[in-house]
């Protein structure tokens, strides 16, 4: 799994790690089921505290990304992997932009607005 942080990114570093990793199983590097590197292996990869990796993998725990079991370590659960979903919703609201009369240029700024 290869995990990489935006050195740009003024979001807390724990939250970062949390979207590397949830980007990391949209884009099918982690399989649902597939146990994950140990948090000090990550936070050495990352050049970041274990804690910091910790908090983030917490995160995901709680939004049911991930699986902690004891003496299992941390695997990825049953259904995360919602890049089809993500990819399906993108589908739709361009189509619905579309049919509204906006272009992609125009949504794109929309998008941008957003963030």
């Amino acid at each position: 799994m290869l995990l990489r942080l935006d050195t740009t990114d003024s979001r807390p570093l724990h939250e970062q790690v949390a979207a590397a990793v949830r980007r990391a199983i949209a884009e099918g590097e982690c399989a649902p089921g597939e146990r994950l590197p140990p948090a000090r292996d990550l936070s050495l990869a990352l050049g970041v505290n274990a804690n910091t990796v910790l908090r983030g993998l917490r995160t995901l725990r709680d939004e049911g990304v991930l699986e902690f079991r004891r003496g299992r370590g941390v695997t990825v659960a049953r259904g995360a992997d919602g890049r089809s979903e993500l990819l399906d919703n993108a589908r739709r609201l361009v189509e619905d932009a579309a049919r509204l009369g906006y272009g992609r240029s125009e949504l794109i700024e929309m998008i941008r607005g957003l963030a």
